[in-house]
């Protein structure tokens, strides 16, 4: 009979990479915690502490009848120009999708809130691929990337040795014990 934590190990190696494609498809939601005045770079130490990836969603609430949400170039980030905004959003519960990679600058529609410190910036990781380009080697496995064993100048001119029995015994075994961690030998 097949343990309950070798089951559980085997089914955790067989669905990891299911689950890891799925999450970073769909993104996750970030609240930015109530956009509205808050102390001196409030904003950035928190977007600092996170770590936002491609199609993840920023979740803004706030008063709309006194404040917005502008996405705006990092010239007006900087001065706080409300004056031309890639994005206006207004309706008191905004959400932002990142889709790209880099920074994203954000300030209130509110000038004066904006000079007080109401902005953010997030910076989006880059999209890792699955498959190196064609021109990146890949690293090699953990077998394969044992180095040879130093060999003196003498070997080299003597036959070389007869195959054992002893290397594929020793792949046997391991591919035994992995197939008992996974739970389907008992």
């Amino acid at each position: 009979m097949v343990s309950s934590p070798a089951l559980f190990l085997g089914l955790m190696f067989l669905l990891t990479p299911l689950l890891l494609l799925s999450s970073s498809s769909q993104g996750l939601e970030f609240h930015v915690g109530g956009w509205d005045l808050k102390p001196f770079d409030y904003y950035n130490h928190w977007a600092q502490r996170n770590r936002f990836q491609v199609n993840d969603t920023l979740n803004f609430k706030y008063n709309k009848k006194s404040d917005s949400v502008l996405v705006v170039k990092k010239e007006d980030y900087d001065s706080c120009n409300i004056n031309h905004p890639k994005q206006k959003m207004d309706d008191g519960d905004s959400r932002f999708k990142l889709g790209d990679s880099g920074p994203y600058f954000f300030i209130t529609g509110n000038i004066d809130h904006c000079k007080q410190g109401q902005k953010l910036i997030v910076l989006v990781m880059a999209v890792r691929h699955r498959n190196p380009p064609p021109t990146v080697v890949a690293a090699p496995s953990p077998i394969s990337g044992l180095s040879p064993p130093l060999i003196h100048k003498s070997a080299l001119d003597a036959p070389a040795p007869s195959p054992s029995k002893a290397s594929s015994v020793g792949f046997g075994v391991v591919v035994w014990v992995g197939l008992m961690v996974s739970g389907f030998v008992y």
